[in-house]
């Protein structure tokens, strides 16, 4: 069967299922799907051949549909949690080493089912991995805890035709047609643990977009503007299905072993200035995060504030042949004393963590700050920087690491000055790049 493109394979959908269900937000999961697939190579499409259109008709509902589809239902179950029929964490996201854990294992599964030739299995539970991507991306499950948007409806009283209504539905209801035309998706790893957790930092780029979609689609439901309402939906959709898509070539590659070259190049070195820590529940940072001095605030990528108020770029004495020269950074973070950062790594796949350790040399001056870097709770270098020194040069061995943290505490002179950054925090891996 020749594979349908991703608009192609809509039409088809929508002779297959009700008009609401092929393109209704409140069932985004065939329009999102299809358009992921409809982006892959042709030697991947060609590979799913027949069981393209069920991923994208019947599989991608595999987790809403296991008390009705018990034939399937086994394709959305887990070892870690036997017994359940319908697990939640499939729909609503939990902490990063829960979503971590769900997407090694449905990534694990597939990829084995590909490598037995077993595509039809590869296939369902790849319907599973991408319900999951797309219900963390849909704007309707964006709110920690409230998931029907009675709490939100407190702070966005609704108007009298909305008032009694749930928000739920209406937030992800609608017609809506998902085109990604164009989109190369992107390898995340060679290996399913290196792709994961790659995945994993998708989805928060994912979920944080679907947030800034949510109130908007709201007041444009409250404003009975259905123009403005399938605008936003189309903006989370549309991420999502990019995110899917690369989840999907990820899966398909690594079943195969088919890899170019090119895509291999750019997971060499991974840079997570901006990736979000442990200490950022559910992708913020709770009030325990915040310290006062001396930027007042929480840890944030790519800026310092000054004086808590304004943000400047990261800047760091760095030594040079020729002397010490103030060097801006974008990949960086500028933290608050007190307030380590935890990043979760996958197992085996980073052998280095290099970063620069200082203190801003306008405001930091007069201070002077501990950095440590631990790796599973064990000291692996430390330095005291005072706020004239060049920035410390860390290289550290990550090879069995599993949770890498960075901690910066004062010692002493100026608390005020103690302007501390995480400088072009870089894992890099080492390994040969082999492909085609």
């Amino acid at each position: 069967m020749k594979f349908l493109p991703s608009s192609s394979l809509v039409t088809g959908l929508a002779i297959l299922l009700p008009l609401a269900s092929a393109f209704g937000w409140g069932e985004p999961h065939h329009a999102i799907t299809s358009a992921a697939i409809g982006v892959l190579p042709a030697w991947q499409q060609s590979l799913l051949g027949t069981e393209a259109e069920p991923l994208a008709a019947t599989y991608c509902l595999i987790p809403d549909n296991v008390y009705s589809d018990k034939d399937n239902a086994k394709f959305a179950a887990m070892d870690s949690q036997p017994g359940e029929v319908y697990i939640k964490k499939l729909h609503l996201p939990e902490q990063q080493p829960e979503n971590l854990d769900t997407f090694r294992y449905f990534m694990d599964k597939a990829v084995d089912a590909i490598k037995a030739g077993k595509i039809g299995d590869a296939a369902r539970y790849m319907g599973t991995l991408c319900h999951t991507i797309e219900d963390f991306g849909s704007p309707s499950h964006t709110l920690p805890g409230d998931n029907m948007f009675t709490l939100l409806q407190q702070f966005l009283p609704p108007t009298d035709a909305m008032k009694d209504q749930t928000m739920h539905g209406p937030i992800e209801n609608g017609e809506i047609n998902v085109v990604i035309t164009g989109y190369r998706p992107q390898l995340l790893g060679t290996t399913v643990e290196e792709a994961a957790w790659r995945l994993l930092h998708r989805v928060h780029d994912e979920i944080i977009n679907a947030r800034s979609t949510t109130i908007p689609i709201i007041q444009a439901l409250y404003a009975e503007d259905k123009e403005a309402v399938v605008t936003h939906q189309l903006k989370a959709a549309a991420f999502d299905a990019r995110v899917v898509a690369d989840a999907f070539h990820t899966i398909l590659c690594i079943g195969t072993q088919k890899f170019e070259v090119s895509e291999q190049v750019p997971l060499k070195n991974v840079a997570i200035g901006a990736f979000l820590p442990l200490e950022a529940v559910n992708l913020y940072y709770p009030q325990a995060q915040f310290s006062g001095s001396p930027n007042w605030g929480h840890a944030r990528s790519g800026v310092i504030l000054e004086g808590g108020k304004k943000a400047i770029p990261l800047k760091l004495n760095v030594e040079e042949k020729s002397g010490l020269i103030a060097e801006n950074f974008l990949n960086g973070i500028s933290v608050v004393m007190g307030r380590p950062l935890t990043f979760l790594l996958p197992k085996g796949v980073y052998h280095h963590f290099t970063v620069l350790a200082g203190l801003h040399p306008d405001l930091g001056a007069k201070g002077r700050v501990e950095f440590t870097i631990l790796g599973d709770g064990k000291a692996l270098a430390g330095a005291v920087v005072n706020g004239t020194d060049p920035a410390h040069a860390f290289d550290c061995d990550i090879s069995t690491v599993t949770q890498l943290q960075l901690a910066a505490n004062p010692k002493g002179l100026d608390p005020k000055s103690d302007y501390a950054i995480w400088a072009d925090p870089m894992l890099t891996k080492i390994e040969t790049v082999t492909g085609r």
